[in-house]
């Protein structure tokens, strides 16, 4: 019997080594001619490290959708650098834990103080893109989604905390999701360690106090992720080995994509895996996941440099604007090299939703931290071929219930043309 036992588990992990990518030929037959770029990149799929999912939607009688996903050399062993994306999860958590501290009187737009714990630490007592111009949750997330903003993540991950970023992450089903790294530059140790704050009302009386904070728990890090045949290190050096992605955050495509399936359509997934949000906070992260720049003076962006497309990838062509009938609710990331878009698609005009996901690698020079990556060259034509090719495919595509979207048909702002403030340049995203 302990013979059985122990081959049948060296079998398990054999299996696992020569697990092959999932490929489905619907999606590599409907992409065969999305575009020139796109075709290259499907056509070396080891090389730009390229993993695609779309999901079809389709609607019944009474309006409840059904999903159908299609993969493209989808591997959740495949590391790809979640860059920003890894703001979507921490803005979820973050309106989640507020409503954990509700007998508090804290919402969404209570000021929080973020105080200094750490010689590495900054504190943050006010935020100059707010109107108000006083640091807030929900100010935070307005930036992590309208522009990718690094110092908004910053401080909702120093809200939630490492250790309670895990912990709910793998309550909800997502067990091999890793959010252990701030993007300020600091070692393993540090990022254990989160700043304490407080919230206040708006004579300045405290409301909640939060400690600093410190993640007890391990990681295993022991799964080597090597990239690239060199890059350059902190002394702008050349160093002629691969790079080290051992112990950065790393989440799978597909649950990325399931986290957002579970704000756009919560009673899609159990209830032991939805964000605990309120219908306020469903409509919250919905609006501003699907906001352009444009249509907010509070954070007020310069729309020259953040234009209506620059977070929406499948969207994303030189003319740098939107279908005006078309809503993207996404979150995007990009860093050395990875580009990633994960969103859920809505033509209000015609009737058409969609998921679609995807992510690619492109450093042809295999040089990280260079600053030289393909991404105008390679990058954004392809997740713009595949995301067209998606859409147009989708306007055509027959279903016997037409969605009623009114859920996602949203009201957004405009400028205020009396509002003189200048427009923020040049964020840290």
């Amino acid at each position: 019997m302990m013979r059985i036992s122990i081959l049948g588990v060296f079998l398990l992990f054999l299996s696992r080594l020569t697990a092959q990518p999932r490929t489905d030929a619907f999606l590599t037959n409907l992409l065969a001619d999305a575009g020139p770029v796109a075709k290259s990149v499907m056509a070396a799929p080891d090389k730009y490290r390229v993993q695609i999912i779309y999901t079809q939607i389709d609607r019944d009688a009474k309006n409840k959708p059904h999903f159908r996903h299609y993969y493209f050399n989808y591997d959740p062993q495949l590391y790809f650098n979640p860059a920003s994306m890894v703001k979507m999860p921490l803005a979820f958590l973050s309106l989640e834990k507020l409503n954990a501290l509700k007998a508090t009187d804290i919402q969404k737009n209570t000021t929080v103080l973020i105080d200094s714990s750490q010689p590495w630490q900054h504190p943050y007592y006010k935020d100059t893109t707010a109107a108000s111009g006083l640091p807030t949750i929900g100010h935070f997330t307005k930036k992590v989604f309208l522009i990718s903003d690094n110092d908004a993540y910053n401080r909702l991950y120093q809200f939630v905390g490492q250790q309670q970023i895990h912990q709910q992450l793998r309550s909800k089903g997502y067990p091999n999701a890793v959010i252990s790294r701030q993007f300020l530059g600091l070692t393993q140790e540090q990022n254990r360690h989160t700043n304490a704050l407080r919230f206040v009302d708006a004579k300045g009386n405290l409301l909640y106090q939060q400690p600093a904070q410190y993640n007890p728990d391990t990681f295993d890090f022991s799964r080597k992720i090597l990239v690239g045949k060199g890059y350059l290190n902190r002394n702008d050096s050349l160093v002629n080995e691969p790079f080290d992605f051992s112990w950065h955050n790393n989440i799978s495509l597909s649950d990325f994509q399931q986290m957002l399936q579970s704000v756009m359509f919560p009673e899609s997934v159990p209830a032991s895996q939805r964000f605990q949000l309120t219908k306020d906070d469903y409509h919250f992260l919905r609006y501003w996941m699907s906001a352009y720049p444009s249509e907010t003076d509070d954070p007020k962006y310069d729309t020259a440099q953040y234009f209506d497309s620059y977070v929406k990838f499948f969207f994303y062509d030189s003319t740098h604007r939107m279908p005006a009938q078309v809503r993207v609710f996404n979150k995007v990331g990009w860093a050395y090299g990875f580009l990633t878009d994960v969103s859920y698609v809505a033509d209000f005009a015609n009737k058409v939703e969609y998921m679609l996901s995807a992510t690619v690698y492109v450093n042809s020079d295999g040089i990280l931290n260079d600053d030289k990556y393909d991404i105008d060259d390679i990058g954004h034509p392809f997740l713009y071929q595949i995301g067209q090719s998606i859409y147009q495919y989708e306007l055509k595509r027959e279903r016997k219930h037409r969605p009623d979207l009114k859920a996602f048909q949203l009201k957004y702002g405009q400028r205020d043309p009396n509002d003189k403030r200048p427009p923020v340049r040049n964020a840290d995203n």
